[in-house]
């Protein structure tokens, strides 16, 4: 249902975007690929334990929280996070920052491209406490995005997305539970 509902239509219009303009702001460069895989690891790697130590705070106030129940089921979810988060990107930081960056200027690209981001969250069902999380990975992509040297590339933020998105669904809770910080 997700991939009918919210997957193909963007992937069918960053399609279209690109079919049509093939505009340079959207993203679908590799950019300078060693700075891009630089950042894109190096922040999976601290925003995904940014990310799950967050949950594991949230979880106090929340008080519970969703953790795949074995192996296979772990891992299984990052592969859906790692067709997930390029389409988010493309989408929010390609299409709707990128587009109206060029239009508008960085602010309204990364305010526009942000807060669709965030808010499309709750449209999933997320709590308001988890969307509002969101904000805290959006905003450091956002201007990842625009800052990074080299053409525009949805590479480097997208590797940084799975490693986030790993911390705080799914990897990120069964580690903590494996650890002991879940009860």
């Amino acid at each position: 249902m997700d991939v009918a509902v919210r997957l193909v239509p963007f992937v069918v219009v960053i399609a279209v975007v690109w079919a049509v303009w093939r505009p340079s702001w959207l993203g679908l460069d590799a950019g300078w690929l060693d700075v891009q895989l630089a950042f894109g690891l190096a922040g999976a790697v601290v925003f995904f334990l940014a990310a799950a130590l967050l949950q594991l705070a949230m979880t106090g106030i929340r008080g519970s929280l969703r953790v795949p129940a074995d192996r296979a089921d772990v891992a299984l979810q990052p592969g859906y996070y790692l067709v997930n988060a390029p389409i988010e990107e493309a989408m929010f930081r390609g299409l709707v920052q990128g587009g109206l960056t060029v239009l508008l200027g960085p602010a309204a690209g990364i305010a526009a491209g942000t807060a669709s981001y965030v808010l499309y969250h709750r449209l999933g069902g997320w709590a308001w406490m988890d969307v509002l999380a969101t904000a805290l990975v959006g905003v450091p992509v956002a201007l990842a995005f625009w800052l990074l040297p080299g053409p525009q590339s949805l590479l480097g933020v997208t590797l940084l997305h799975v490693g986030a998105t790993c911390g705080f669904l799914g990897p990120g809770p069964w580690l903590l539970r494996r650890l002991g910080a879940l009860s």
